[in-house]
């Protein structure tokens, strides 16, 4: 099914196509955000092996080259194959007219770049576990989501401020489960790049892309993805090539010595993964609804995935499992998504 079909005809209680891109979205974050925690993290349960020795996990800043190299090739690939290509605005340049970006889908696309940067990053850091990472991160989101609503006037209905006081809570229980200890500074500062890329992404998109015209959604999907992974790229490339030191060398090492390293196709399958989540998660968040009402249902979808994807590695390579507070602040976010398909039926989508 494209996901590209006209909406239902306003006043209908016909199910949306957003919740299958929710599950989408779920689907992709489960392998993506366990197999970067997996190649970032070691232990005497699963140490990473080269030709029978132990090596060191890969570092966040190692690990982004190959994933976003993924990504990239991912993206060109399903454009071409889905011929997205034709629904950017087309330009004139010399005797070809190529797909381009107006300059606020760019901007977003720059946006989209820098969250697509830190997430990877933010399931590196040692000591912080993906439950939590996500719960902080997802949580400041839910917080931007109604003061961009305001900024760009869009109604918020009941069910949606019931789903965001339950998802904020479930960030008050990240928090809690914390148990006082502090965060890195490091994975501090790359959570509020993150939410800064939110702030700029949601406010454009509810200007220019939320819109019952599949024709809209089109055009700024596509110009939007067009721009996000390859300037990641390029960014991640002048960086290895100019930067110095402790940022600069793990970057090489990232472009160049994880070539003939075995660990190489888990992390391009990450990638992959990482540009699913992409797909998805753009999509639930143009949904013509307020953002009140599609960041919840964003948000909820990837801290379930995170969960699941902690339960997974516990049942696999034995690293910790889920705690009582995270589960405990996943259940929380069941009972928002509830909430949103229950109020999503009893009343039809606002324009």
């Amino acid at each position: 099914m494209s996901p590209f079909r006209p909406a239902a005809a306003a006043g209908t209680t016909q199910p949306s196509r957003v919740w299958w891109y929710a599950f989408g979205y779920f689907a992709c974050y489960v392998p993506y955000s366990a197999l970067t925690k997996w190649l970032s993290s070691a232990s005497e349960s699963y140490p990473h092996l080269q030709s029978g020795r132990v090596v060191p996990p890969l570092t966040g800043l190692e690990l982004l080259p190959a994933t976003v190299l993924a990504s990239t090739v991912t993206m060109l690939v399903s454009f071409s194959l889905l011929r997205f290509w034709r629904y950017p605005t087309q330009r004139r340049v010399g005797p070809f007219t190529l797909p381009w970006p107006t300059r606020f889908t760019f901007l977003s696309g720059l946006a989209t770049a820098l969250i697509l940067l830190t997430t990877t990053l933010a399931y590196t850091f040692e000591g912080v576990s993906i439950p939590f990472v996500m719960l902080l991160m997802r949580g400041g989101v839910l917080l931007l989501a109604p003061i961009v609503d305001a900024l760009s006037k869009r109604k918020v209905r009941w069910f949606s401020w019931i789903a965001l006081g339950l998802s904020a809570l479930s960030l008050v229980d990240a928090v809690v489960s914390r148990g006082g200890r502090e965060v890195p500074w490091l994975c501090a500062l790359d959570v509020l790049a993150y939410l800064g890329g939110y702030f700029l992404r949601l406010q454009l998109m509810s200007r220019l892309g939320k819109s019952d015209d599949p024709a809209v959604n089109r055009r700024y999907f596509a110009e939007e993805q067009m721009v996000a992974t390859p300037v990641a790229l390029a960014l991640l490339a002048l960086a290895a090539a100019f930067a110095p030191g402790a940022l600069g060398e793990p970057l090489r090492r990232g472009f160049s010595g994880i070539l003939g390293d075995p660990r190489l196709r888990w992390a391009l399958l990450a990638g992959v993964f990482s540009q699913g989540t992409g797909v998805f998660g753009g999509l639930v968040l143009l949904d013509a609804r307020e953002n009140t009402f599609c960041v919840p249902l964003n948000r909820a979808a990837s801290i379930l995935a995170g969960v699941a994807a902690s339960a997974t590695m516990a049942a696999l390579v034995g690293s910790h499992a889920p705690s009582g507070w995270e589960l405990f602040g996943a259940s929380l976010l069941v009972v928002a998504i509830f909430v949103l398909w229950l109020g999503g039926r009893a009343k039809a989508p606002a324009g």
